[in-house]
């Protein structure tokens, strides 16, 4: 098949572009999984690409296609994640850690004075 029409051609408003390029550089590829959207060739990227400019052209406004895409791609598929049910240990892991580490020194070096 042929790739879709606005995955490889940019809108023809300057202004709409800018905000396309702005929310594909923010969504992640899910082939390549480094890249974003925008930079990836990968067919998935460029239909991904299609989809958000085709949006912006009917006026959406970039967080509601970023939202359509997560709901579709799933969270992954965002460079920003948002705190969700199922997100929150991502979140809660890194301060739950130093927690931990700050209290194992604070017994460790606590009990020394």
């Amino acid at each position: 098949m042929p790739p879709a029409p606005y995955a490889y051609r940019q809108l023809d408003d300057p202004a709409q572009e800018a905000r396309a390029q702005g929310l594909m550089e923010t969504l992640r590829c899910l082939k390549c999984q480094s890249q974003s959207i925008a930079d990836s060739d990968a067919p998935m990227a460029g239909d991904m690409r299609h989809q958000v400019r085709t949006r912006i052209a009917a006026g959406e406004d970039p967080e509601v296609i970023r939202q359509w895409m997560m709901e579709r791609y799933g969270d992954y598929v965002s460079y920003a994640p948002q705190v969700s049910r199922t997100t929150w240990p991502l979140f809660a892991g890194p301060v739950i850690l130093l927690a931990i580490a700050a209290l194992l020194l604070w017994r460790r070096f606590g009990r020394r004075r």
